[in-house]
């Protein structure tokens, strides 16, 4: 079925891309909650009202700025052309509740579950991280966390491409992806050293691998919903997926704050520990839940 899935070679670039994107607001929070609350000296509460603002704000030039490729005056035929290659999906409604007989319904959930609420380890904890081991303030810590982000984007947009390249070169489009993913997930493993570091720099370049190597984890996975399943029931999946995973995040970000309320030793040695092997774990259990792709997309358990 390569003929198939023979357009379906630059989707994890293309989300690739947009997470790069997604993590701008990253990079550029250390500087702005720096900004507000040392040389402003206003409330770490305004913080919130300033995000929340900014938020509202790039609204408006989305909604001038943003068109379907159908009507987008920049958007020349041949790039249309090339939009619409791949093979239209045909258009069925999927009960919510008939998405779960889906095998790569189960795969994506348990991946997205088990993996995205490390990002949010590291977007919540990395600060406490670096303050108790390396004693920074809150105007030190702004450039290992811009460094962790920026090289961050780096892995999502190189996940993306090194899918894409797989595929390129002959490889089915889930080898690609799983194999992709399979480069994430050993690049993730040193992270494991992060709280063993002798010094700030080492720690963050460790946590900074991990960090990249997630997104571009992500930028996989999110593609391989579209991969292998129908194109009617993509956006549900997703946000089940989105909303599990969420929930997944709280309790885990919850168990990080009791352990490290405990003020067990080696609590941040716990978590980073958990950080590392998580990603193999996943990529077991979707390569075990889809281990093919089906004839059709329309794999069932």
């Amino acid at each position: 079925m390569r003929h198939v899935y023979q357009y379906q070679k630059e989707r994890a670039l293309g989300a690739g891309f947009f997470n790069a994107g997604a993590n701008i607001g990253a990079i550029l929070t250390p500087l702005i909650v720096t900004l507000i609350t040392i040389h402003l000296g206003l409330s770490w509460r305004f913080c919130f009202i300033a995000t929340g603002a900014a938020g509202l704000l790039w609204l408006i030039p989305w909604l001038w700025l943003y068109r379907s490729p159908q009507t987008h005056p920049r958007l020349s035929p041949a790039e249309l052309a090339h939009i619409r290659s791949d093979p239209p999906d045909a258009v069925h409604h999927i009960p919510w509740l008939n998405l779960l007989r889906f095998r790569a319904t189960w795969a994506f959930i348990i991946g997205l579950s088990l993996t995205s609420p490390i990002w949010f380890f590291y977007l919540y904890w990395l600060p406490d991280f670096l303050a108790k081991s390396f004693h920074l303030d809150l105007r030190q810590q702004q450039w290992p966390i811009i460094v962790v982000y920026l090289i961050s984007d780096a892995g999502s947009i190189a996940g993306g491409w090194l899918s894409s390249m797989l595929i390129h070169r002959g490889y089915s489009v889930l080898a690609g992806r799983k194999l992709a993913m399979l480069a994430c997930a050993i690049c993730v493993l040193p992270v494991f050293f992060a709280p063993r570091a002798a010094d700030m720099w080492t720690a963050t370049l460790l946590v900074a691998l991990a960090a990249a190597a997630h997104q571009g984890w992500a930028s996989n996975l999110f593609t391989f919903v579209s991969d292998t399943l129908p194109g009617c029931a993509v956006s549900s999946v997703a946000g089940m997926g989105g909303m599990t995973a969420g929930l997944v995040a709280i309790l885990f970000q919850e168990f990080s704050g009791h352990l490290l309320q405990s003020r067990h030793a080696g609590a941040y040695v716990t978590l980073f520990a958990i950080c590392s092997s998580t990603y193999l774990i996943a990529l077991l259990c979707i390569h075990l839940l889809v281990p093919r792709l089906p004839d059709v997309p329309d794999q069932r358990a």
